[in-house]
């Protein structure tokens, strides 16, 4: 997965993750279950107007709050291709990319408004705002983090290095 096109879909800065998947729903970690739920705090109707491979463009501080991984599971499992902001907690940072959901931090993030298409090509380092035709560049993601994405998160890709070990 070299390159992410999706619309845009835009929040606030500091978007908990209690905003993000609400205490309620984590009495089941399945992320079909919880995909259903995604950001109803903030707009209760969002998980009926977005579409598979849709990307949130956020403010800083995405994902700050508890360190429970059913956020990232929950965005990623509704269809979220992508999230972008200027900076992200650290620990949904670090979640985000064990689950394969791709983040990007962009310090003009905010730049980038709802409703507008968006490209995001990994080997390039930019984001094309197709709808603006403005190229923005962004730190790349270290290679291993790639991996992570790429493969779906950190159990599958463990699963296929194991499987590389088995077959020599």
């Amino acid at each position: 997965m070299s390159k992410i096109t999706g619309n845009v879909w835009t929040f606030g800065a500091h978007i908990d993750t209690d905003i993000i998947i609400a205490a309620r729903y984590l009495n089941s970690s399945e992320p079909s279950h919880l995909a259903k739920y995604i950001m109803e705090d903030k707009d209760p109707d969002f998980v009926n107007k977005m579409a598979k491979g849709d990307i949130i463009v956020a403010g800083e501080n995405f994902g700050c709050g508890s360190s429970r991984e059913h956020a990232p599971i929950a965005l990623k499992a509704a269809g979220i291709a992508a999230i972008i902001a200027p900076t992200f907690a650290r620990i949904f940072y670090r979640n985000a990319f064990n689950m394969g959901l791709p983040i990007f931090e962009l310090p003009e993030s905010l730049e980038i408004k709802e409703g507008e298409n968006i490209s995001i090509d990994l080997d390039a380092g930019t984001i094309i705002n197709n709808t603006t035709n403005k190229t923005y560049k962004f730190d790349a993601i270290p290679p291993f983090m790639q991996e992570l994405i790429a493969a779906g998160g950190l159990i599958n890709f463990a699963k296929e290095e194991i499987k590389k070990e088995q077959n020599g």
